[in-house]
C-alpha cells in the first residue's frame, strides 16, 4: 500500500512539474509573440465595432494581417486584463509593428484622421465640393442642402440666411464617422471662434456688428493678398462708410453678377457696374447684405481694428498690392499710371482691375 501511495505521490509530480513547464513555456511564447513586429508593406486599416471583445479583436487583426496568431494575441490581452480598456474606432497600422504597438494604439485611441484644408476667400460652392471631395467621402448634395437650410443655419449659429461667410477656411481634421451636418456645424463654429478673438481687440468706435463684421471681412479679403495691407484696405472702407459714400468695390459686383446670372467671372463690363442689385456696391451704399467668401482671421481682425489713415482709394498695382490715396485727383493719378498707361505698354503680367 505504501508502494501505491509513494507511486501517486512521484506521479502527480511529474504532473504538476509537467503542467508548470507547459505553463512556462505558454507563457514564454505569449510574451515572445507579443515583442515580435510584423513588416506591413502598406497601411492596414481596420474598423473595431463597438462591443468588439478580445477573442474577436484577436481574430480580426489576425485576418487583416497585423499579427500573426489570433489565439496568442487573445492570450496576451487576457493575461494583460486589457479587454475592459480597449475602444472602437478606426485604425491604421503600418511599418514594423509589434502586437504590443498595435495594441497601444487601440487603447489609447489612436483612430486614423483625414484632414482636409480650406484656403482662404473661397465662396461656399467653392468649398463644399472641397469637403465632398476628402477622404471622408460625404455626399455633396446633403452638405448643400444644409448650407441651405434656415433650420440648420439657426442650429448652427450662423445669423444670416446663407452659409456664405462662416465656413472658416483652416485645416480640419475629423474620423470616419464624422458626418455631413457634424463637419459644416464644426466649420462654422471655428467662425465664430475667430470672430470672437478678433472682438476681443476691436477698435473703439468700431461699431460692426457679428454679420456685418464677416461681410466686410470678406471684401477685404476679396480685394488683396497681400497680409500687410488688410488693415489699410479696411480703414479705407471705414472712411468711406463714415462718409456715406459708396464703397465701389470690384469683387461685390463680381459676386452679385454671379448670383444674377449663375456663372462666376472675373471680368467686369460697365454693364454690371450699372446693373442695379443688394450685393452691387456701386450702386447701393453701405455694406452688402452678407460675406460674399469666407474670411480668414487677419481679415476679421482688420475689420475690427483698421489702421488709422486718411485714405479713400486704393488702386491696383498689378502685382498683388494697391496704391492708396486720401483725394480723388491722387486716385485718378494712380489709375491713370497703373490702370491705362501700364497696360497700353506690352508686357506679359495679368491685370486686376481697378479698385476704388
Amino acid at each position: 500500500m505504501k508502494k501505491v501511495l509513494l507511486a501517486l505521490l512521484v506521479l502527480a509530480l511529474l504532473a504538476g512539474a509537467a503542467a508548470g513547464g507547459w505553463y512556462q513555456l505558454r507563457e514564454q511564447r505569449i510574451t515572445e509573440f507579443a515583442a515580435t513586429a510584423v513588416t506591413l508593406a502598406t497601411p492596414v486599416t481596420v474598423e473595431i465595432p463597438s462591443g468588439t471583445g478580445p477573442r474577436a479583436l484577436a481574430r480580426l487583426l489576425t485576418e487583416q494581417h497585423v499579427t500573426t496568431d489570433a489565439e496568442l494575441l487573445y492570450l496576451y490581452i487576457r493575461r494583460e486584463n486589457l479587454g475592459p480598456k480597449l475602444k472602437a474606432g478606426e485604425y491604421e497600422f503600418s511599418g514594423d509593428l509589434t502586437p504590443t504597438q498595435a495594441l497601444e494604439k487601440i487603447l489609447s485611441g489612436q483612430v486614423k484622421v483625414y484632414r482636409f484644408t480650406v484656403p482662404e476667400g473661397l465662396r461656399a460652392e467653392e468649398i463644399l465640393p472641397i469637403v465632398a471631395d476628402s477622404e471622408l467621402k460625404l455626399d455633396l448634395k446633403k452638405l448643400e442642402a444644409l448650407a441651405a437650410s434656415p433650420a440648420f443655419l439657426r442650429k448652427a449659429g450662423v445669423p444670416a440666411q446663407t452659409i456664405e461667410g462662416f465656413l472658416f477656411p483652416d485645416t480640419y481634421t475629423f474620423t470616419r464617422n464624422a458626418t455631413e451636418e457634424s463637419v459644416l456645424t464644426k466649420m462654422v463654429a471655428r467662425a465664430l471662434e475667430e470672430y470672437k478673438h478678433a472682438d476681443a481687440d476691436r477698435k473703439n468706435g468700431v461699431k460692426l456688428d457679428l454679420l456685418q463684421t464677416f461681410t466686410l471681412a470678406s471684401i477685404v479679403e476679396k480685394e488683396t493678398g497681400a497680409p500687410q495691407e488688410r488693415p489699410r484696405i479696411s480703414c479705407v472702407f471705414h472712411n468711406r462708410l463714415k462718409k456715406g459714400m459708396r464703397l465701389e468695390t470690384d469683387p461685390t459686383v463680381i459676386y452679385a453678377m454671379r448670383l444674377l446670372r449663375g456663372v462666376y467671372n472675373k471680368n467686369i463690363t460697365r454693364k454690371d457696374l450699372e446693373t442695379l442689385h443688394p450685393y452691387n456696391t456701386y450702386k447701393v451704399a453701405g455694406l452688402p447684405p452678407g460675406p460674399i467668401a469666407s474670411p480668414g482671421t487677419a481679415a476679421l481682425q482688420a475689420a475690427l481694428h483698421p489702421i488709422e489713415c486718411e485714405d479713400l482709394f486704393f488702386v491696383s498695382r498689378n502685382d498683388g498690392t494697391h496704391l492708396f490715396c486720401p483725394t480723388y485727383e491722387c486716385h485718378e493719378a494712380n489709375v491713370r499710371k497703373w490702370q491705362v498707361e501700364f497696360f497700353r505698354k506690352p508686357q506679359k503680367q495679368g491685370a486686376n482691375s481697378a479698385h476704388p
